[in-house]
């Protein structure tokens, strides 16, 4: 007899049915999984880009309120208000700075830093200590159409919209409003 003319017993028949089953169904499972993560990851990308930028800090110009190696995140195309941090660009990088005027607003810093917007004096809890800081602009200063004067936390080693280099920054270059902190774990949640 030949060993082509055996045939194998049901059961064994079954059990390799079976495994063949298993096999395409792990292959299906595999393949749906990869493709389900694929496009959460573009999702997240896309979101991360076009709505929620996250930014590494550099520097200590936000200190107390930020600081440098910190993670946060922004929201894209959000109304701003008075002491709202943003981040924007500049010279190819990213700066953060709080909003301080808005377009036609007169800001006046005193010399001890007391910051004056349209003859009131500006209420920062935020500050540690105020100073004028570099500036090389004149002031009483007018804030022009569709920009906005922005200043650092840390007033003396900021540079910020009272120097001419930077100047008050145009809507077109701001990336958003920073909102949360999530680095370091510590100091998680909402920024203010």
């Amino acid at each position: 007899m030949d060993k082509r003319d055996v045939i194998p017993p049901l059961s064994q028949l079954e059990e390799e049915l079976s495994r063949i089953r298993h096999k395409r169904q792990y292959a299906k499972t595999l393949r749906g999984t990869v493709s389900v993560l694929v496009i959460v990851a573009a999702v997240a990308v896309l979101a991360a880009t076009l709505l929620f930028p996250v930014f590494n800090l550099h520097g200590s110009s936000m200190e107390p309120t930020l600081n440098n190696g910190e993670l946060v995140l922004a929201v894209k195309n959000t109304t701003l208000k008075r002491g709202d941090i943003i981040a924007f660009y500049y010279n190819n990088k990213i700066l953060v700075k709080r909003v301080m005027g808005f377009p036609g607003e007169i800001i006046d810093v005193q010399e001890d830093g007391t910051v004056v917007v349209n003859g009131e004096e500006i209420d920062e809890p935020y500050l540690t200590s105020k100073s004028f800081g570099e500036c090389d602009i004149d002031f009483p200063y007018t804030v022009p159409e569709n920009r906005y004067f922005v200043m650092g936390d840390l007033r003396e080693t900021s540079l910020d919209s009272r120097t001419k280099e930077i100047g008050a920054i145009a809507d077109e270059v701001i990336v958003g409003r920073i909102v949360f902190r999530f680095w370091p774990v510590g100091k998680w949640g909402a920024v203010g």
